[in-house]
This record gives structure tokens, sequence and C-alpha cells, in this order.
């Protein structure tokens, strides 16, 4: 009888008893999924969620955990204390407003909730952005205000190439700017912002091509055929339900 080798033997036995499947890691929570269900959030800004479609947004945004982003223009917070939680604790929001539109009791709540948002107040003209100092910009519903002027608003003339050559300073390598915006008519921006608080999606990508981004892709998520364009976007008929244009820029 020949012998048999103990690699025979443990062979056999290998094949008799296939070796346990390793558990499965547990699949890392949505950002995105996790800020839209922040219990922190208002029942105000949950309405606005069916016509805003945030989980899209921002997921054709593309902000990642650690990243540090300016919410320009940033309103009432919507977007910001969304963006605080796909950024993570790691990760930061400068939120840029003109005294003229922020509601302090507003931002005590939201900084206390996301303590990695910074509330940022400076009138229009003094908006500055460090150099290399973050990873992306967004601008929800703002950007036609680099066109605006309003003396009501203490919203002066701005030099909008010279605002975008800071925001190309400020925004790293590979970083983007995603803005989304009411769609309007072709002509003289200012005009156009001043009658109806719109703008061409053409003008902006011209404005940030010319400022040195590269544009990265458009969505339509937000896209409406029944918005005539040339109403102005607080008409009853027309608010909350305009035509919006979601376009992606990158920093070469």
């Amino acid at each position: 009888m020949k012998p048999i080798s103990m690699l025979a033997v443990l062979g056999a036995l290998a094949l008799a008893h296939p070796a346990a499947a390793a558990p499965k890691k547990a699949a890392k929570p949505d950002p995105v999924g996790v800020a839209i269900a922040d219990s922190h959030r208002s029942d105000a800004n949950r309405k606005l969620d069916e016509s805003r479609m945030p989980d899209k947004v921002l997921a054709f945004a593309g902000f990642k955990p650690g990243s540090a982003v300016a919410d320009w223009g940033a309103g009432g917070g919507y977007y910001t204390e969304l963006l605080a939680d796909v950024v993570g604790p790691k990760g930061r929001v400068y939120a840029i407003n003109s005294p003229a539109f922020a509601k302090p009791e507003v931002w005590v709540a939201i900084t206390q909730a996301h303590p990695n948002v910074l509330s940022l107040l400076a009138p229009a003209q003094a908006q500055v952005l460090a150099p290399g100092s973050l990873d992306g910009i967004f601008a929800h519903l703002e950007y036609h205000d680099l066109y605006f002027v309003s003396e009501k608003y203490q919203h002066p003339a701005l030099d909008v190439p010279a605002v975008l050559k800071n925001w190309f300073a400020a925004v790293r390598p590979g970083g983007t700017v995603v803005i989304i915006d009411h769609v309007g008519p072709a002509g003289d921006p200012r005009a156009v912002v001043d009658k109806y608080h719109r703008i061409d999606p053409a003008r902006v990508r011209a404005d940030l091509e010319g400022a040195g981004f590269v544009f990265e892709g458009s969505s339509d998520v937000l896209h409406r055929t029944d918005d005539p364009h040339d109403v102005g976007v607080f008409d009853p008929a027309v608010r909350g339900k305009t035509d919006r244009f979601i376009l992606k820029f990158r920093r070469p």
C-alpha cells in the first residue's frame, strides 16, 4: 500500500469542508442620503425637496467627504446644511452671504447643528475667497446676482471677471464649481437679471471658461418645459417651478 501524504489528506479535507466565506463588509452609507434624512433639517426645507431634487443635484455635484466647499450666496442655508453632511466632520462648508440677506437666528441654529459650517457675512463687493482654500464652489440660484445691481439691497455693480478670477485662484486644481440657476433669455445679462432674475446658461458657460475653468458637464434634472423664460422668477405663475440649469466646471 502506498503511503498517503499529509498534503493529500489536507487537500481531501479542504474539499470535504470548504472554508466559510468571509463576512461581507457593511456598505458605507450614502452621504447624500444621510444628508437628506438629517433630523436637524426644518419642515420648511423638507417641503422644498420635491421641486429642488437635492438627491439628484448633490449626486451630480459629486462633492466628497473631507472636502472644503463654499456655498456662494447661501441664503437661508437650505444647501449649506446638506453640504455639511455630505463633506462630513472632516470637511468644511463656508456659507457666503451678504448681510442684507442673512437671518442671524437661522445661522445660529445651522452652525450649532453642523460645527463644520462657518457662516461668513460680507458685502457683495468684499466677498473674496482665500487662494487655494477650496475643493469646490456651489452656487444655487445665485450666479445671476453677480450681474445684479440694487441700491436697496446694497448690491453695487460687480466686476464679474474679477470675481471669477478670485474663484479660480481659490479652487485647488481638480476642484469643481457647480452652478444652478433659472434659465433666462439671451441678451445683456445685467438687463436680463434686472428684469427677470434669470440668466442665459450660455453666458454662464462663457464666463467660467473665460476664467480658465473647464466645462465638465450638465444635468437636466431641474429642466421644465412649461416655463416661458420671459417671466420674473417671483411671479406666482412660476415661482418655485422655473426651468433651471445645472452646470459643472473643473479647475485644471
